[in-house]
């Protein structure tokens, strides 16, 4: 059984949202994660350094991005097998505010600790 304080309905809705918005930011930032060229001529070399930290910037954005849509997904995973809610080390519910605050949890604040 799913958390009994949550509706069940409007937090599948709300994971999905973050999941299509997570997924629509990763496809409009492609082009800062793309290759930095080197052309000297164009670009000196503090403005190269500046576009280099720029996609590692990028990149990491985009590497926790990817980390969220597979936490939502399990999330998603919970709700349908009715254990959303349970925290994974000790069995017992987590508190609502913090389920939401983060649906994406996974444990109680006492095994967080």
């Amino acid at each position: 059984m799913n958390h009994p304080d949550i509706d069940v309905e409007a937090m599948k809705a709300r994971l999905i949202t973050l999941r299509e918005t997570l997924i629509d930011e990763s496809a409009g930032s492609a082009g800062a994660r793309d290759t930095v060229t080197l052309d000297q001529t164009s670009v000196g070399r503090l403005s190269r350094m500046d576009a280099l930290q720029g996609q590692a910037m990028a990149k990491a954005e985009e590497q926790r991005r990817q980390q969220n849509v597979t936490r939502i997904a399990g999330a998603l995973q919970r709700l349908e097998q009715g254990i959303f809610g349970e925290c994974i080390e000790c069995g017992e519910w987590i508190n609502i505010k913090r389920l939401e605050s983060d649906p994406l949890v996974l444990k109680c604040i006492d095994c967080a600790e």
